[in-house]
């Protein structure tokens, strides 16, 4: 395998400023293709994820690079110094999107061909898609043989006695692809080294790479639980990859808000140094515009040049039974708390032109019973309810759960702590045992005065019933703390 990337530039939309290349404060288009080349050229990043799931896809995205930024990318060699990665539909569960897996694949060799005539050598541009949502080992290898057998595979075919189609067309390369398993939620990701070990029992690879969301995760069964998780499958990657002889690569999908990660140009070095065997991190929007470029470049040069070392141990046993606990306190606080979230996530301003999962393009994300908006919104929203959700179910943890959380999971206590700069104290969400058990650990903070007003005014107009304004000040909170959600 090639130069592993370090540093995903990602389109999650979680950025609070809009970037001053965008045409509008909805990316779409060709701002996404301004954006991949300001990541990899301005910013650092050896690699963008090109999402294709949930959104009008550009399969030209290769050409339309190559043709922009020429001079760039014959310095830069498109697949080999940097890295496109495609994020496809999940036909399991995206029934509605499932063919749209199938045009992607089918563009990858004419990806190739492009790259093939720009470079005037074979380069292949794209060799690896990313499959969200995996549960099981024979939805990564449908996609791998379907590409190998029916994409790659058919240009031996003759047309009766003439020609075969690769002789007509050219042929199709490259002649295989790697899938990227993308694991998010706890079920999966405790099963994650598993489902790894039986997708590679019958192919030679010296190397895999692992993606571990955290954004989802979090939202489902709560910050806790989704960093424990996310250790917990680090951890038997790690005594995999000993086993079977594989090098394994994870990737970690982080944002910048503390409960989906808490990546940004500020706590960079913290977190490389927290997930030691994690080798890319994803940088997500709010990481790449809510920050200064020269504070941006600093922070995945870190990323791009620490060390990678062994996954740290972790007592699988005891952190179980604090997630099983936690989240379902977690679960039913946020089932309580549905009715809020969905009322302001109608204020939270679009940043990507996505269509939203619900309906007849995708999946809604169904939740005790209820239905709650995609992680970002959910985010947001609560932070501008003045309930930041780092804090939902803090009260269920004991002295001695804290005190293993506050071992393995290190940067807990500075995620509360940040969280709680932005919460409403004497706010209606804030409950007296989440309030109390906070100042029992000692984890209190003086809320940043001027998020704390606007958070305030938010509260004064819903309750009068006077939106019209409700979307900028979302906004206005959102920019005080260099993320959306």
């Amino acid at each position: 395998m090639p130069h592993v990337p370090r540093c995903m530039s990602t389109q999650h939309p979680d950025n609070a400023t809009v970037p001053f290349f965008a045409s509008s404060a909805v990316l779409a288009g060709e701002d996404e293709i301004r954006e991949a080349f300001y990541a990899y050229s301005h910013l650092g990043c050896d690699e963008q994820m090109w999402d294709v799931e949930g959104k009008e896809i550009d399969t030209y995205v290769v050409k339309k690079l190559l043709s922009f930024y020429p001079e760039f990318f014959r310095e830069h060699v498109l697949g080999e110094d940097v890295r496109l990665t495609l994020r496809v539909p999940n036909p399991t569960v995206e029934t509605a999107e499932a063919k749209v897996l199938l045009e992607t694949l089918e563009s990858i060799p004419r990806s190739y061909d492009a790259a093939r005539l720009f470079y005037g050598r074979d380069v292949a541009p794209i060799f690896e898609v990313i499959l969200p949502m995996t549960t099981s080992a024979r939805c990564l290898d449908r996609i791998f043989r379907y590409y190998s057998e029916h994409i790659v595979g058919r240009q031996h075919v003759c047309f009766r006695d003439d020609i075969t189609i690769a002789e007509w067309i050219g042929e199709f390369r490259p002649e295989r692809i790697d899938v990227i398993p993308l694991f998010e939620d706890v079920p999966s990701m405790l099963a994650a080294a598993d489902i790894v070990e039986e997708y590679l029992a019958d192919k030679e690879v010296t190397d895999q790479r692992v993606f571990l969301a955290r954004s989802d995760t979090a939202m489902n069964y709560g910050v806790v639980s989704a960093a424990l998780s996310n250790k917990i499958a680090l951890s038997r990657l790690d005594h995999l990859s000993e086993r079977i002889g594989v090098r394994l690569h994870p990737i970690l999908g982080m944002g910048s808000a503390p409960f989906r990660g808490g990546l940004s140009p500020v706590t960079a070095e913290r977190v490389g140094a927290e997930y030691p065997s994690v080798v890319t991190f994803s940088i997500q929007s709010a990481f790449k515009f809510d920050y200064p470029p020269d504070r941006v470049r600093a922070a995945c040069e870190h990323l791009r040049s620490r060390e990678i070392g062994p996954a740290r141990p972790i007592d699988e046993g005891r952190a179980l039974s604090i997630i099983e606990r936690y989240s379902a306190a977690y679960r039913e606080r946020v089932v309580e708390l549905a009715p809020h979230i969905n009322r302001m996530a109608k204020y939270v301003p679009a940043r990507r032109a996505r269509k939203l999962h619900v309906g007849l393009f995708g999946y809604a994300r169904e939740f005790g019973g209820v239905t709650l908006p995609r992680a970002i919104s959910f985010t947001c929203s609560l932070y501008s309810l003045g309930l930041p959700p780092e804090l939902i179910a803090f009260d269920v943890l004991t002295e001695d759960d804290l005190a293993f959380i506050h071992e393995v999971y290190p940067s807990f206590k500075a995620k509360v702590t940040e969280a709680m700069r932005y919460a409403d104290p004497e706010g209606p969400l804030m409950t007296v045992s989440l309030r109390e058990s906070l100042e029992r650990a000692g984890l209190g903070s003086e809320p940043e005065v001027a998020h704390l007003e606007i958070v305030r005014r938010m509260s004064d107009a819903v309750g009068r019933g006077e939106t019209a304004n409700l979307g900028d000040l979302v906004l206005r909170a959102a920019m005080l703390r260099h993320f959306l959600g």
